[in-house]
């Protein structure tokens, strides 16, 4: 099993081949591979140095499987190249995620869409991941009507330069601005570009990516995406409006039961949720679930979960091994 990392020195990259050593991912062959200014670098995998290769070389390596991670254009340019080379790539960009053709997976809810033709699988936004693990089964049970969500996002999911930003900000330095603001004691609510009609592409992202891992574009989404001064994980509060009745200890329980959730919701203890606790842990957190009492059938709660980790690297190796194990991917010769 060749394995190809496309960006491996990036923020993803390195969280994507910490988890492949951790998970003990059944690969042969790693192909790391970088920018051309990284070639013949190294990076270390399970205490072995391996050299950084162009994006020529590992699709002429023949990997079975490459885990992209360095950016829509880079994706929109070279996933292709990798498929018609028999490659299976997962991409974790914004570049194919739309695609009708294209399948949008996060494996506990839609790995079974996958089959052996599907040559690039795109891996959602990281804050859609969070969100739609938890919608999920709620979904099923209650059938989701409209969610409103907010979320607080960590400068992780902007990339080296914003945690440079940041940690220049709190030395007292004046470093490189990432963002056209300081982020240090501030919050912006302004995660990627703004369209014509004021919302940015995170929000977007959040709204179109939650509909089609759902299956149902009957469900109505609005966002608001801020990024905050935190390093760990993104939060969300999250309301949600059900065409079906509920009780609050049977959504508990409902979501103390799904894989890969875990439920911090005691306000007695102060137990709930914070990316400072789900930081290096690969769980979507959810607590603070209240009924919301201006509504029929809605629902308050704050979800958290580590972006780089299930929001990124995780998800996509999770999608890997899902190919693995039900003998999806066609071996390249």
């Amino acid at each position: 099993m060749k394995l190809a990392v496309i960006g491996a020195t990036g923020m993803v990259g390195q969280v994507i081949l910490k988890v492949l050593e951790e998970r003990n991912f059944p690969l042969t062959e790693l192909i790391p591979v970088a920018s051309e200014r990284s070639l013949g670098k190294k990076v270390n995998f399970k205490g072995k140095e391996f050299a950084i290769v162009s994006m020529q070389d590992a699709i002429d390596r023949k990997a079975d499987i490459a885990l992209f991670s360095a950016g829509g254009e880079t994706s929109k340019e070279w996933a292709p190249e990798f498929a018609k080379n028999g490659t299976t790539v997962i991409d974790n960009s914004s570049a194919w995620r739309m695609d009708e053709s294209i399948p949008l997976v996060v494996p506990e809810i839609n790995a079974n869409l996958l089959t052996t033709e599907h040559k690039i699988i795109a891996n959602p936004n990281c804050s859609t991941i969070q969100l739609v693990m938890v919608l999920h089964p709620l979904n099923q049970k209650y059938d989701i009507k409209r969610v409103v969500v907010s979320t607080y996002q960590s400068v992780t999911g902007t990339g080296k330069e914003a945690v440079e930003q940041l940690e220049g900000e709190i030395a007292g330095s004046h470093p490189p601005m990432k963002y056209p603001y300081p982020i240090f004691k501030n919050a912006l609510p302004h995660c990627d570009s703004f369209d014509e009609l004021g919302y940015t592409k995170e929000e977007l992202k959040l709204m179109r990516e939650t509909q089609k891992i759902l299956n149902d574009k009957t469900i109505a989404l609005t966002a608001t995406a801020v990024r905050v001064p935190v390093q760990g994980g993104h939060s969300e509060s999250v309301n949600i409006e059900f065409h079906n009745a509920f009780m609050e200890n049977d959504v508990r329980k409902t979501l103390h039961e799904t894989p890969g959730i875990v439920l911090q919701d005691n306000p007695e203890t102060n137990t709930y949720p914070m990316p400072i606790y789900a930081e290096g842990k690969d769980d979507v957190f959810v607590g603070r679930i209240r009924r919301d009492l201006s509504q029929a059938n809605s629902l308050n709660m704050w979800i958290v979960a580590d972006n780089l980790r299930k929001g990124a690297a995780t998800n996509a190796i999770q999608i890997a091994e899902y190919l693995i194990s039900n003998h999806l991917i066609k071996k390249t010769v």
